[in-house]
């Protein structure tokens, strides 16, 4: 097994988060056993779940298997919209299946109809301990403005898709401007980008993957990220980005690639 890869980010809470973890979505049944075991003995420490990926159980069977201590993994899920109305009782079955009796960041999959009884109910869970840190995920700008107006503890994270062909500059100013962690998810375009000519052009030049050069843009910018994979070859490769830099004018090249393509919905 791989030393794991303690590089971390604290949250506005004080709670350190690995700034890359493994997206799961997806990935079900034997497929995302074996993704999260060869993720483990790569080094990671962070894996990304939701009810909605309906994989938590398989996760969760996979960590208990690792033998890894749970204090030493950092377990994300989500809240889907559908249990906004009972979204404590949504928490326990989701801590039923990964087998902990908390897990590190609980979000709010989509700010649809009933977000705010939502959160208030993850504002509780997160005062009795079930919850280390709490967040959002595809809010805009005005998501998050309306969640502040009401809310009595600030949101950890916003998770979005997020890449350099969708580089969504004011909503990141925006979260850093509130302490709010801006997170990655489909940093890698979900493969369809990565061919691009200044991608791999970049890729070339640092001697890395096409894959690390958009992770480590991510990170650059000061986002953790949750690139998904299943082969070991590449979930091995996407946590491989700490032994280099990219400098500020590849930045800007890459920067400038932003067309506002969306991998995902």
């Amino acid at each position: 097994m791989t030393k794991p890869v303690t590089t971390t980010k604290e949250l506005n809470n004080g709670v350190s988060m690995p700034v890359i973890g493994l997206g799961t979505y997806q990935l079900s049944d034997t497929a995302v056993e074996s993704a999260v075991e060869s993720a483990l003995s790569a080094g990671y420490r962070r894996i990304d779940t939701a009810k909605f990926y309906q994989n938590e159980r398989e996760i969760g069977d996979a960590i208990k298997a690792s033998g890894i201590p749970r204090k030493e993994i950092f377990i994300t899920t989500k809240l889907w919209p559908t249990n906004f109305i009972n979204a404590e009782w949504a928490l326990e079955e989701s801590l039923d299946k990964l087998q902990t009796d908390y897990v590190d960041l609980y979000l709010i999959h989509w700010p649809f109809v009933g977000k705010m009884r939502a959160w208030k109910a993850l504002e509780a869970c997160y005062a009795d301990g079930r919850i280390r840190a709490i967040g959002v995920s595809n809010y805009s700008t005005k998501n998050v403005d309306d969640l502040l107006k009401s809310s009595q503890i600030m949101p950890a994270i916003n998770q979005v898709e997020f890449s350099p062909f969708f580089y969504k500059k004011d909503l990141l100013n925006h979260c850093a401007a509130k302490g709010i962690t801006l997170e990655a998810y489909s940093p890698l375009t979900r493969g369809k980008k990565l061919h691009d000519p200044i991608i791999t052009a970049v890729a070339e030049q640092y001697g890395k993957s096409p894959s690390q050069i958009m992770i480590r843009w991510a990170l650059e910018h000061g986002l953790t990220a949750v690139p998904k994979a299943s082969s070991p070859e590449h979930i091995a490769e996407n946590i491989n980005v700490f032994d280099f830099s990219i400098s500020p004018d590849d930045m800007a090249a890459l920067d400038a690639l932003n067309n506002n393509f969306r991998a995902g919905f």
